[in-house]
């Protein structure tokens, strides 16, 4: 029996216009959504920037923040209150200070990995988080193919924290989606292959369709 996984959706853009046109679409039939920002430095593109952005107050906000420095953000992200803020842990500076800053105002914690990343190799930031995101496409873009040998850290992960929850972000699509449900995730975030379509609330009810099916998955 596979775990109950959640698919959530993500919004990447560069500018405002754009980035309400997709939070509309994906409004109609989600709560919760991770929106990806970049800072220019740690990610070679550049979104909006962190003071830009919103949510309907109705969301469950994960804040992917791709920065090389996210302690230079922590004002503005603890004004936007997300409900989970994701930090690289490449970044340029120990995480653990501003882990334990939105832990004091009660917002979860992630830590995402490259995929050159080893898990044993973070492992206090692991340990000190309430999300692992496994990243396994390009950064900063949406529509980059999946690098699946990524599942590899899936029972890595597992194995050194049980209760965590472990995320997928990477050109998970239609084809690939039933394979990630199986390989014990518990959120596979999901961008071009909903914001690229004319109906992505259809699309967004195939792939939750999809992950429930029994039978060969690769």
């Amino acid at each position: 029996m596979i775990r109950q996984v959640s698919i959530v959706p993500t919004i990447l853009s560069n500018n405002k216009k754009e980035y309400r046109l997709q939070a509309e679409r994906i409004n109609v039939f989600t709560r919760r959504v991770q929106i990806d920002v970049t800072d220019g430095i740690f990610a070679p593109t550049e979104t909006l920037d962190v003071t830009n952005i919103w949510w309907p107050k109705n969301w469950e906000a994960d804040l992917h923040l791709m920065a090389a420095y996210p302690s230079q953000h922590l004002d503005t992200i603890l004004k936007l209150a997300p409900s989970l803020c994701i930090l690289h842990a490449e970044a340029s500076e120990d995480l653990m200070p501003t882990f334990a800053a939105l832990k004091e105002k009660g917002i979860k914690t992630g830590v995402a990995l490259l995929q050159s990343t080893f898990p044993g190799n973070v492992k206090q930031y692991i340990d000190a988080a309430d999300h692992v995101l496994i990243f396994a496409g390009q950064l900063g873009v949406q529509g980059a193919p999946a690098d699946l040998m990524q599942m590899e850290k899936i029972p890595l992960i597992r194995n050194m924290k049980p209760e965590v929850e472990i995320g997928w972000d990477g050109g998970a699509n239609m084809s690939n989606i039933r394979a990630l449900a199986h390989a014990d995730l518990d959120v596979i975030n999901v961008g071009s292959a909903l914001s690229t379509v004319e109906n992505p609330a259809e699309v967004y009810q195939e792939l939750v369709a999809e992950i429930d099916k029994n039978g060969v998955v690769l």
